[in-house]
């Protein structure tokens, strides 16, 4: 075995599939976890995948026999994150009570909603989100303006938000009311809150935030708050889209 193959214990545990790697860490703490027999209180201790032996509870890890990859139409006033200090509603309340461990590929905050991807494989996700990778998120936005209001230009042009340039790689208009406005956004960046942030710094508000799609990816007709397992011509249509250096 080579040294490369050597990772930190809560990366491992994320890497088979058991868990995220902050739950991982949580449990290592709390000296749950035995690594070769031993109790291990240190997430970044070193483990050789596929050799050593972990276990968790009394239980051995072994890596899982099936991956998930799951696409949800997010609801607005969930959290994404498996729990919350504060004791919001989070989207594990809406996912299947039968399902597996598996983790958000990507965020979207409280008060967006569309497009969120879950999956059970770590190195996927982390592929899928990497702003390396440049894989196009689409939005459908709603903001508190009228379109001869709206300097679209700049959005692609690019504004400043607490010293950060912030650009669209796309932006059109796709409806106008006599209120409001709907637009279409790209990004391929994946910077914080990044479209909020965008129409903050042009004083306008934003009413609705919806990811319709990641990469190829679209939200299709997929009820609000309901789930469904990608296809494996959806997974794979994912995979080809990101640069070859991923693969």
């Amino acid at each position: 075995m080579t040294e490369s193959r050597k990772v930190g214990l809560a990366r491992a545990l994320s890497k088979l599939g058991f868990c995220s790697r902050s739950r991982a860490a949580e449990l290592i703490r709390q000296g749950r976890v035995r690594l070769n027999g031993a109790t291990r209180r240190d997430p970044e201790t070193p483990v050789h995948l596929e050799r050593d032996r972990i276990e968790v509870d009394g239980n051995s890890v072994v890596a899982t026999s099936q991956w998930i990859h799951l696409m949800l139409n997010k609801p607005r006033g969930l959290v994404t994150s498996a729990s919350d200090d504060k004791g919001r509603e989070t989207v594990y309340s809406i996912l299947p009570k039968n399902l597996p461990w598996v983790g958000p590929v990507g965020r979207l905050d409280k008060a967006s909603e569309g497009l969120l991807l879950f999956t059970n494989d770590s190195e996927w996700a982390a592929r899928i989100s990497d702003p390396a990778s440049h894989l196009d998120k689409t939005y459908h936005v709603q903001v508190s303006a009228l379109e001869t209001d709206i300097p679209i230009g700049k959005l692609s042009q690019g504004v400043t938000s607490a010293g950060e340039l912030l650009r669209a790689k796309g932006a059109r208009f796709l409806r106008g009311g006599e209120k409001n406005t709907w637009l279409e956004i790209v990004l391929d960046e994946g910077k914080n809150r990044e479209i909020r942030r965008m129409f903050e710094a042009l004083e306008i508000e934003v009413l609705r935030l919806v990811r319709v799609a990641i990469g190829p990816q679209a939200l299709g007709l997929l009820p609000k708050g309901k789930s469904r397992p990608l296809s494996p011509e959806e997974k794979l249509a994912l995979d080809e889209a990101l640069p070859k250096f991923h693969s």
